[in-house]
């Protein structure tokens, strides 16, 4: 039997998918602010099959792509995670962090939040050595979250497969977090009960 990891954080918890998450997480898909650096906003039907994924991978192994709620209202706010890109990469094999959150939720550091708590999740209980995450070199904001997460440029682009040439999304910057970097500099930083 898998042990399922669910993550709190003082704010915020990440736990496994439901079936109420849906309809929220299709509307984020489908908003052009939160897809902005996504080729495409997603339908309905690819964002219940990215969360049927999200789902089935947490059941499979324990952790994954969390969906993420606010404690106090029990709101769905979008997801947040830890994910094996099937992607051939230019850095594969690799453990990615990911986040995606309603932007009515943007500018009060639940990104940030539960990216921390999903960091320590992987490192602490997991034993990942390293965690990467990837963006459009373009993408500003996700790139001000990984630098606040502690995680550095590696200065190693590279141009996204899925991506047509030529696209202005297509080239995209890769940021790495190594364990010992981690632990230096963030342990005891994020106040997670897990």
């Amino acid at each position: 039997m898998i042990e399922l990891i669910e993550v709190e954080t003082e704010r915020l918890r990440l736990r496994q998918w439901t079936a109420t998450d849906r309809a929220p997480f299709a509307e984020l898909n489908g908003d052009p602010r939160v897809m902005e650096f996504f080729p495409a906003p997603l339908s309905r039907i690819e964002s219940d099959a990215m969360a049927d994924h999200c789902q089935a991978l947490i059941a499979e192994r324990g952790w994954g792509v969390w969906a993420v709620e606010m404690k106090s209202a029990r709101t769905f706010i979008g997801s947040v995670g830890l994910h094996v890109p099937a992607l051939e990469l230019p850095f594969s094999p690799c453990v990615e962090i990911a986040w995606r959150l309603a932007a009515k939720y943007w500018g009060s550091g639940f990104a940030t939040e539960a990216a921390r708590a999903a960091l320590n999740a992987g490192f602490e209980r997991l034993g990942f050595l390293e965690i990467v995450a990837f963006t459009a070199t373009i993408n500003t904001r996700s790139r001000a979250v990984m630098e606040r997460l502690g995680m550095r440029d590696a200065n190693e682009p590279f141009e996204h497969p899925q991506v047509r040439a030529g696209h202005e999304l297509r080239p995209h910057c890769l940021y790495r977090l190594a364990l010992a970097d981690y632990r230096a500099d963030h342990v005891g930083d994020y106040g997670s009960k897990q």
